[in-house]
């Protein structure tokens, strides 16, 4: 079948031209100017929890096209983003973490970035929550000492307890009371991890250094996510929160141990259950009382309601996770409108099949997809890589898949089909869709 030919007035082809290059120029003058540093400049990566699983850490980041062979920076002008949880559970966690510190060291000499952020277990192993830390962990810490320094440890708990016998009366749970049953609980290397996560130690004073959130273009980054009823706090004011509290932290268990209330190396759960054990004693009449003191303890226990502990906090909220697609929806864009934001990216809960999992109309990407699979079935490591913050793509070790992209564009040349006519560019500029007619015709 024969077509029809099409006719077109010279004064619209005129017309349409003019508009093409008025509104599409300076995007056609662009990609003549070193379209590969561009697209570097414009480009972030950024990977979920990690968990101590160096090896997979390692092969994303190849992948990735961030490190070579040798663990050093090939990213250029890339800006990586790790949105917490370096470590626990896996076996390599001082490895995952001395990685990261020697990139941010090396990135910006080629004109890239790092941006660490900080999950709930950085934070919790900089207050002493250590329960995912494993007995491999601590053992990395050990060292041709660390016998000596577990014994001597040891021998200061027994003092302690001596002294402390109206308060260890007070105690909900009795503590270790034999030698075997501490030396279980303390291995090599355990005192070793405390001093390291101290506000002076290697990894604790680098993690201090860390945010919990940022924003780079149109995208912010965190571990767990931006509750609603915190909307009203700019991202910065977060961040100094949480910096606060770890300094509040450090400054009350600096005290306790002036005190003798307790010892460096005490978990937070047993440096909670001693000071509450304390009040009691002291308001029993047990012990001689101090208001100042006493002051202070409570102070220490109201951690539990800091932003950086909480439930809804942003190193713990799951909400983006759980929420139905009708409810996040709406949550999520009045987060977006507050923060004159695209997009949010977070870790924290892995998605099921591990696969990067975009939500609420590709506004919010779940990124945490169990890396760490010998604790994670089915789990894998990802990168997210967004690009110009419109092209945001998963990475997998096997695949790449295009999550979002911009609106289509015509296959000549890569660039947008000009408007047919003077209409079409006002409903362009107005961010209107093109009306259909008979008299518009497709190319194929």
């Amino acid at each position: 079948m024969v077509r029809p030919p099409i006719r077109i007035s010279s004064r619209r082809v005129c017309v349409s031209i003019l508009l093409f290059f008025v509104l599409f120029g300076p995007t056609l003058a662009g990609q003549d100017k070193a379209p590969t540093e561009a697209a570097a400049a414009n480009s972030v990566v950024a990977i979920g929890d990690v968990h101590g699983d160096f090896d997979d850490f390692v092969t994303i980041l190849q992948k990735a096209g961030l490190i070579d062979e040798q663990h050093h920076w090939t990213g250029g002008k890339t800006t990586f983003v790790q949105v917490g949880d370096l470590l626990d559970r896996g076996p390599k966690p001082r490895d995952v973490m001395d990685l990261m510190m020697s990139l941010e060291k090396e990135a910006p000499k080629a004109g890239g970035r790092i941006v660490g952020l900080l999950g709930n277990h950085e934070m919790m192993n900089i207050m002493g929550d250590l329960r995912y830390v494993t007995p491999v962990n601590y053992a990395s810490f050990a060292d041709s000492d660390s016998e000596k320094r577990q014994k001597s440890a040891y021998q200061d708990y027994v003092k302690w307890r001596h002294g402390h016998s109206a308060l260890i009366g007070e105690l909900p749970q009795p503590m270790e009371l034999t030698e075997p049953e501490w030396m279980a609980r303390h291995p090599q290397g355990f005192v070793e991890q405390r001093e390291a996560f101290s506000p002076n130690g290697i990894y604790g004073k680098w993690l201090r250094e860390h945010s919990a959130v940022a924003q780079i273009g149109g995208v912010i980054f965190l571990h767990g996510g931006i509750h609603p009823s915190l909307a009203h706090l700019k991202l910065e004011t977060i961040n100094s929160h949480i910096r606060d509290e770890i300094k509040a932290f450090d400054a009350a268990k600096q005290y306790l141990q002036s005190e003798k209330v307790i010892l460096p190396f005490f978990t937070l759960q047993e440096m909670t259950a001693v000071v509450q054990a304390e009040l009691s004693a002291e308001r029993k009449s047990l012990m001689p009382g101090n208001q100042q003191r006493q002051a202070k303890m409570m102070e220490f226990l109201g951690f539990q309601d800091w932003l950086s502990v909480r439930p809804d906090g942003p190193l713990w909220f799951r909400g983006y996770d759980q929420w139905s697609e009708e409810e996040g929806v709406a949550q999520v864009s009045k987060l977006l409108e507050a923060y004159k934001a695209t997009h949010i990216a977070v870790g924290h809960t892995v998605q099921k099949g591990g696969r990067i999992r975009p939500r609420f109309g590709n506004k919010v990407f779940l990124i945490d997809t169990g890396m760490l699979s010998s604790y994670y079935p089915g789990g894998r490591a990802s990168a997210l890589e967004i690009r110009n913050d419109a092209k945001f793509t998963a990475e997998y070790m096997d695949q790449q898949v295009v999550l979002l992209e911009p609106a289509a564009v015509s296959l000549r040349e890569g660039v947008p089909d000009p408007p047919a006519s003077v209409e079409d560019a006002v409903r362009i500029s107005k961010g209107l869709p093109l009306q259909m007619s008979p008299s518009r015709t497709v190319l194929h």
